[in-house]
């Protein structure tokens, strides 16, 4: 039995980790800035909850003394101000493994991101590929990755972990705005014909693989590794399942990519829009990685294709949808305002 400490913890993935691990048997301090920690989990005695900020060195290495394994999962998201976004995903990154090394902690897994490739001009993306982030959070994913490379140089195993967009119980920030759009029976839009590769990921796999770049052995795990699902179709297609599940036969719509994304621009100048840059600039691309490393050098194979962690997803919505309707912010676990997009609504 270890004890995973796992910043972010009361986040999207930091609550579904928690479970994968209780159910290994397990404990898990969770560290989150975030002001309450309303999972059942908070009862178990093998769950410690601890509301800090990975900011404050002294407090997070002091939290992290007698853990055998870090999971870094905490980020300032994109919708926030650059300034948090360069304070948490590049100051932050390094008090964690700067309080790893303090603690003589072995191994310290990064959860970074796709969005370090950027804009690919090639597919599958491969990990020894270019390292390009678009806007401050892309950039600063790259800056972490280079902190990471730095302390493993120091002796610490550091598995880096680049997910797909990853959903499944608990997410909603943008997914929220198309799964009310189906629940609520109208036509969804897509920029451009929607006919691109676009992969997902389903959270239960991003842990299977969490799990194995914990407790394989180093030579295997101190890498970098794409996590993707396996089985994808088009953006039309596997959306697609989730209006036929809402029943009311909507369809996705496909409109011209240009003068949308210069649409979005203005509109997310203005403060008028969800959707950012790193989400509307490659909507209309191919967007998919090669996760062959991970499946030899790991082990790991993902049992979810994209249209099961998108209905899977969905279903966990409507469950739980008056939970959350009058919640919004900036984070995977509340729905994001949909700004304009909510006058859209009606023409679809």
């Amino acid at each position: 039995m270890s004890k995973f400490f796992i910043t972010g913890g009361a986040g999207f993935l930091g609550i579904n980790l928690t479970r994968f691990l209780l159910n290994k048997g397990h404990n898990v301090v969770s560290y989150d800035f975030a002001p309450d920690y309303n999972y059942p989990e908070k009862d178990d005695k093998r769950v410690t909850v601890i509301k800090e900020d990975i900011r404050h060195f002294d407090i997070l290495s002091k939290s992290m003394a007698g853990s055998d394994i870090v999971i870094h999962t905490a980020a300032a998201l994109p919708l926030y101000s650059e300034e948090d976004i360069r304070t948490t995903d590049i100051d932050g990154t390094r008090n964690v493994f700067l309080a790893a090394k303090q603690n003589g902690i072995k191994t310290a897994i990064q959860i970074s991101s796709t969005a370090v490739y950027g804009i690919p001009d090639h597919h599958p993306l491969l990990e020894t590929d270019k390292l390009q982030g678009v806007g401050a959070y892309g950039i600063a994913k790259v800056e972490a990755e280079s902190i990471c490379a730095q302390f493993r140089k120091e002796g610490i195993t550091v598995p880096i972990i680049r997910p797909k967009s990853f959903i499944g119980p608990e997410r909603l920030g943008v997914f929220a705005l198309f799964y009310d759009w189906a629940e609520s029976g109208h036509n969804f839009p897509l920029i451009g014909s929607g006919n691109n590769k676009y992969q997902f990921l389903d959270v239960e796999d991003l842990c299977e693989a969490i799990y194995l770049c914990a407790t394989l052995p180093p030579e295997k795990t101190n890498d970098v590794f794409n996590i993707g699902a396996e089985e994808f179709t088009t953006m039309k297609e596997d959306y697609q399942v989730v209006l036929d599940k809402a029943g009311f036969k909507k369809r996705m719509l496909g409109f011209p990519a240009a003068p949308l994304i210069w649409t979005l621009r203005i509109l997310e100048f203005f403060k008028l829009s969800p959707l950012y840059k790193w989400i509307y600039e490659t909507a209309c691309e191919d967007s998919f990685v090669s996760i062959d490393k991970a499946k030899e050098q790991l082990g790991w194979k993902p049992k979810f294709s994209n249209k099961d962690a998108l209905l899977r997803n969905y279903e966990w919505y409507i469950e739980h949808k008056n939970d959350f309707k009058d919640l919004n912010g900036v984070s995977h676990r509340v729905p994001w305002k949909q700004g304009i997009l909510k006058i859209a609504k009606m023409f679809f």
